[in-house]
């Protein structure tokens, strides 16, 4: 069998947000490390590939034996390689695709807006002198519309492929999304997740899978 379901759900900035983006061509004075933007709204963003990438960092530790050793990529658990693909050999084409996450609740926001800037200090040991540095996070509360869609390719692993999924996603709320995460950046949980097949006629059970993602909605370190 062939299909698509759509897991939506709203990822929630927990503690101020950090994925950077460009500032090749920064006045001076202006911010340090800002987030990246969607340049026609000048919105933040969460990009598919950062979520990607952490999410199957993740499971891929928690399968790792020793994770100070962890594989290449291509040699991946199977279960991680035909979730998010391998270009090893043989090719595996990954059945998760990622959308770039948007705000979806700016309304909120309007007169605080979505983004402050945090002050830092480095200290050099040797001298003692700090090197004072601004970086733009996204606020806590914040929220963006997470859309993943899974290519349905083989009804007897489906139930173990979400299961895996929703593994990733749980850790990801006890770890960090972007950077600074080890200064506090970075919570998340993610709300509102649901299961959408792509058309009807389905042999599937959805309650039962949408049981798997109850756990993720409970699991969250923080809360706000």
């Amino acid at each position: 069998m062939y299909g698509k379901l759509i897991i939506k759900s709203e990822l929630k900035v927990l503690t101020g947000l950090h994925i950077g983006g460009s500032n090749i061509f920064a006045a001076i004075g202006s911010v340090d490390s800002p987030v990246i933007k969607d340049t026609r709204t000048n919105m933040p963003i969460v990009p598919g590939s950062s979520l990607k990438g952490k999410l199957r960092t993740l499971l891929a530790r928690s399968y790792a034996e020793d994770i100070h050793k962890l594989p290449d990529p291509n040699d991946d658990p199977i279960e991680i390689r035909r979730l998010f693909g391998s270009s090893g050999k043989p090719i595996i084409k990954g059945r998760l695709q990622f959308a770039d996450a948007y705000v979806c609740n700016s309304e909120e926001f309007q007169s605080v807006g979505l983004t402050e800037i945090k002050f830092e200090n480095t200290i050099d040991r040797g001298t003692s002198m700090a090197n004072p540095r601004q970086i733009e996070r996204v606020v806590s509360g914040v929220r963006f519309a997470v859309n993943i869609v899974y290519d349905l390719e083989c009804k007897e692993e489906v139930k173990d492929d979400l299961s895996n999924l929703a593994r990733a996603m749980k850790l990801l709320q006890l770890d960090y999304l972007g950077g600074h995460g080890t200064r506090g950046s970075g919570r998340v949980s993610f709300e509102k997740i649901e299961i959408i097949p792509a058309e009807e006629g389905y042999d599937l059970n959805l309650d039962e899978l949408k049981s798997i993602f109850e756990e993720v909605e409970s699991y969250e370190l923080l809360s706000v």
